[in-house]
């Protein structure tokens, strides 16, 4: 998957961690799960960008008044034509689950790129907190675990 996508170490989630290695060690095949915890982001991932916030709830930086008056007062950031948001996807298999977008354009906005004036503006990750993503990604492994 080109453009930009997360990559998760679970290292120190040992619950996720042991819940993981006995459906790997129960069914083998997580595919079911992993599609459900990939429609869960896409929607995670929206909802962020209605609020327009980081995954960790940092607010992004504003557009900067040459962006505003060339988007002709529309302010919404990073959602000009919505295909940033609209075009996120995931791949799963028995065992991976890629999640993030092919547009070339959407490593730019994940990391910033400073030489050409374009703050980062995170919108790839995991949230935490209240409206916690790991709790729910957890949640649909225990409940694939129970159902094997």
């Amino acid at each position: 998957m080109a453009g930009a996508f997360i990559q998760v170490n679970l290292k120190g989630q040992t619950e996720l961690v042991a819940t993981l290695n006995q459906l790997m060690k129960n069914g083998g095949d997580l595919s079911p799960a992993l599609s459900q915890i990939g429609e869960y982001l896409l929607e995670s991932h929206h909802a962020r960008f209605q609020l327009e916030v980081a995954p960790d709830g940092t607010p992004w930086e504003p557009l900067a008044p040459e962006t505003l008056k060339r988007k002709k007062g529309e302010d919404r950031i990073l959602q000009d034509k919505g295909y940033l948001r609209d075009l996120l996807s995931y791949e799963a298999s028995i065992n991976q689950l890629l999640f993030g977008s092919n547009l070339e354009y959407a490593a730019t906005h994940q990391f910033g790129r400073e030489e050409d004036g374009i703050v980062q503006r995170e919108f790839l990750g995991f949230t935490t907190g209240p409206w916690n993503d790991g709790d729910e990604m957890l949640a649909i492994l225990q409940d694939h675990l129970q159902a094997s």
